[in-house]
């Protein structure tokens, strides 16, 4: 009873973490948001079809996904701040190429290298909550962070919309994303260090040889008693981190990695679907609007009912409404009243995305290993990141062999199987307490 009045309360933690921890997120993900839209309309200008500027846009997922193991590398000896200002450093460079790119391929590369850097941010702040975040409050704290990133997609179209309104440059969103860079490095240098702030737990006896061991299955999961900052002994390397834990990441990791699979087809069939059906830009864009309003205003209730009822609590019902709802809406395309069930379907998965909010940076933080996380993490999100890359790819090959609806059933077939998978292996590897 003594130790929990001394802990501290959710609400005091996460305000104090507000404006240093969620701040450069914030930032970087509106600058991300207002640019994202824009980037196939600017490869056009520059001489991209349609098909190009699809894989133009594709470089910045491709960046992500290829950045996530060197920002584990970087996170693990250099630290969380100084990885996000490096990143941010590099970031700018990427503006400038896609502001003056002089050909498409130098603007894809500058596309590339925003995303390599957008999974520095992301994996440095993962690793920030898993090594400091007290776990009785750990869901609502990375949901809140998951949260940051869906407010820079819902706003920072919209604010994208306004530079158009009165510049009539697309080159205008490019610049504010440079601007929100530069407010994010000089925030990281120069405002308060976290990581000082809120030192890491200190490490619980243990056997020296604790770090060899093979991955045998069980949990690995609890407190991570890492040292300070300063005082970082020699951190795993990527590659043996993965095969030390390979067995996590080939079972829970990859129900995860479903779980991105659906999100990202939820974004590429919901538009397509409305073009297929016959309805205009408009009401394509206020479908998919609501959608996505809805999927923000979840985005903590998420993490209220991991930390209260448990992980399963909240990836059982994502997964099973996203699963269903495709599938559903895949029986729909030739009734009728296919617009209404569209809309309809489309409020049902963005129900079901909003209360996935948080559950994979959750989960790999249940089973991140006591020492050196941030390795482990840039696998684990290496994996989802992957599943997310992968489903575009899976929705357009369906439909152009077969059909839009078969591609969206398919899409909804993985989403059960993904439940069922978060049914066998939340309960092995994460503690009851937290299942």
């Amino acid at each position: 009873m003594s130790e929990r009045a001394e802990s501290p309360t959710a609400r005091d933690v996460l305000w104090r973490f507000g404006p240093m921890v969620y701040g450069p997120t914030v930032l970087f993900a509106l600058g991300e948001g207002a640019v994202i839209p824009l980037v196939p309309v600017i490869a056009a200008q520059l001489g991209a079809d349609v098909a190009t500027a699809a894989l133009v846009a594709s470089a910045l997922v491709v960046g992500q996904l290829c950045g996530n193991l060197p920002a584990g590398w970087a996170v693990a000896r250099i630290g969380e701040r100084l990885t996000m200002a490096i990143a941010g450093v590099l970031s700018l460079g990427g503006i400038l190429g896609m502001a003056l790119a002089p050909s498409l391929g130098v603007f894809a590369i500058a596309v590339f290298l925003i995303g390599f850097c957008a999974a520095a941010f992301g994996l440095a702040r993962h690793s920030f909550m898993t090594t400091r975040v007290p776990l009785s409050f750990r869901a609502r704290a990375l949901s809140l962070l998951g949260g940051t990133f869906r407010l820079g997609m819902f706003v920072g179209p919209f604010i994208a919309a306004g530079l158009l309104a009165v510049v009539g440059d697309e080159h205008a969103t490019i610049w504010f994303f440079g601007g929100c860079l530069v407010a994010t490095v000089l925030l990281v240098l120069f405002g308060p260090d976290p990581e000082k702030q809120l030192p890491v737990p200190a490490p619980a006896p243990r056997p020296a040889d604790a770090d060899l061991t093979e991955d045998t299955g069980e949990a690995v999961t609890g407190s991570i008693p890492l040292p300070t900052h300063g005082a970082r002994g020699p951190a795993t390397g990527v590659i043996r981190t993965m095969w030390r834990h390979r067995r996590v990441l080939s079972t829970l990791g990859l129900a995860a990695a479903s779980l991105s699979a659906v999100r990202s087809a939820r974004q590429v069939v919901l538009p397509l679907w409305g073009v297929s059906i016959g309805l205009d830009a408009q009401t394509i864009a206020l479908v998919v609007g609501i959608s996505g309003a809805i999927d923000f205003a979840l985005f903590y209730a998420s993490g209220q009912v991991m930390d209260r009822f448990g992980r399963l609590w909240a990836a059982l019902p994502a997964m099973i409404l996203m699963g269903a709802g495709f599938i559903a809406l895949s029986l729909t395309h030739d009734v009728p009243q296919a617009a209404m069930w569209f809309a309809m379907f489309a409020a049902v998965l963005g129900v079901g995305n909003g209360l996935s909010s948080g559950i994979l940076l959750t989960l790999g933080a249940d089973v991140a290993p006591k020492s050196d996380p941030a390795a482990f993490l840039g696998s684990w999100r290496t994996l989802t990141d992957a599943g997310g890359a992968i489903a575009p790819l899976i929705v357009s090959g369906l439909a152009a062999i077969a059909s839009l609806a078969l591609a969206t059933g398919v899409m909804g077939g993985i989403g059960l199987l993904g439940a069922l998978a978060f049914i066998r292996w939340v309960p092995r590897y994460v503690p009851r307490s937290r299942t």
